[in-house]
């Protein structure tokens, strides 16, 4: 598979990462003395990273075994959950970054995160979604630190440009959670998008929370919109995109899942107390409570039913993000190889191309592959399956996957 999407392990942890012109990249930098400073202020601050999920609509080069998370996507030299490891690390400081993820990818995540500390590694046994991921984390951090630690969630996939400007969102999510709200870091709405949740603004908590002067309560959260909808929420001026970033005290996300989910809450308990005990509690208290906890999203199971309680607060994030979710949201952000836009990720001497314009190419199997008169098309190619599809069609992957499953094609998942 090409160096460029399969990141080299010893280059990706030793070397510096390059950019590459007309990508949008993410320069990693030793921490500043402005960024320790920033990190000493934030020490009741810790950053979990849920690094779960398949990232279908990336098959086939994104696999249970290996998701999209630990691929360098961008050709940068650093894998996503690499980068955003280096950016929340810059925003809490070393030894205040957890990861929560399945068991199976433990062992390339210590790879790739050499400097994690193996405790700092929550291990599912099989996906309970983001609500027992983040709580289970939250209620970790509480025994360990106290009950009153803040905790943030930050997808392992997501993309950021402008460090500063995160971190500032960052540090005002932190403050205006200090004041008791769960907090959300809402992404300017940059067009009338059908594929995003969006987030009602209400009014300002500067007043409640000074240390946080953008700080606005969040009126409700918003579906997937269809496209009339979308375009409606975008000339009031007050929606924004829902980024699941959320920021909270451990004691009022644990107070609130106790109250909307009980039996979650009992669960969680009793195994984050095996934690603190050590030894094999924890596979035994997994044995017995984690398969039984409600598989859930945490904005359906506490971020919703708060918003209509007044409990939920939204800093604005004014910073470059993008959720890698398709092949089409890929495309986004690499270079053009040529003037007919298309993109390449991978060793670009595997392409060849003729009469094609605005196609995106994974080359991962090393081979070389010929277009001709093909164009707005998806082709990926992997030593053992082989996708094409419309560009306009990214979205649907996922159905592919779901449709290789029902023939029994597991090997291929």
């Amino acid at each position: 598979m090409s160096s460029m999407i399969d990141a080299n392990a010893q280059n990706a942890q030793h070397g510096e990462p390059q950019d590459t012109p007309g990508m949008a990249t993410e320069r990693q930098e030793p921490q500043s003395l402005s960024g320790r400073a920033e990190a000493n202020e934030n020490q009741d601050f810790y950053a979990v990273i849920p690094a779960g999920g398949t990232g279908t609509r990336l098959w086939p080069l994104s696999r249970e075994a290996k998701p999209k998370f630990l691929y360098d996507l961008l050709g940068q030299g650093r894998t996503l959950i690499q980068s955003t490891y280096d950016r929340l690390e810059r925003v809490a400081g070393r030894g205040h970054v957890t990861v929560s993820t399945g068991w199976r990818h433990v062992a390339a995540i210590r790879e790739q995160l050499p400097q994690l500390d193996g405790n700092d590694i929550f291990a599912e046994p099989v996906p309970r979604d983001s609500t027992a991921a983040i709580c289970l984390a939250a209620a970790v951090l509480a025994r360990r630190h106290g009950e009153r630690v803040v905790v943030g969630s930050f997808a392992a996939d997501h993309v950021i440009r402008g460090a500063a400007s995160f971190a500032r969102a960052v540090r005002e999510a932190v403050a205006t959670a200090r004041a008791g709200y769960v907090t959300t870091i809402g992404i300017a709405a940059s067009r009338p998008s059908t594929a995003f949740g969006y987030i009602h603004q209400g009014r300002s908590l500067a007043a409640d929370v000074p240390e946080a002067p953008s700080a606005r309560l969040v009126e409700r959260f918003v579906e997937k919109p269809d496209a009339a909808t979308a375009q409606a929420y975008l000339s009031t001026g007050e929606y924004r995109w829902n980024a699941g970033m959320f920021v909270m005290r451990a004691d009022v996300l644990l107070g609130h899942l106790r109250e909307y989910k009980p039996r979650m809450y009992d669960a969680i308990s009793a195994i984050a107390d095996a934690y603190l005990a050590g030894g094999d509690a924890v596979d035994e208290a997994m044995a017995t409570h984690w398969s039984g906890i409600e598989k859930i999203a945490f904005d359906y199971a506490v971020a919703e039913p708060l918003s209509v309680q007044g409990g939920v607060a939204m800093i604005p994030g004014d910073f470059g993000w993008d959720d890698i979710g398709d092949f089409n949201s890929v495309a986004a952000l690499l270079p053009s190889a040529n003037q007919q836009n298309i993109k390449i990720l991978g060793d670009r001497e595997n392409v060849s191309y003729i009469d094609s314009a605005g196609d995106v190419v994974v080359p991962a199997a090393g081979r070389t592959i010929a277009l001709l008169g093909v164009n707005d098309m998806v082709v990926v190619d992997t030593p053992d399956a082989l996708l094409v599809a419309p560009r306009a069609r990214s979205q649907e992957v996922k159905n592919m996957v779901a449709h290789l499953r029902q023939e029994g094609r597991d090997e291929l998942l």
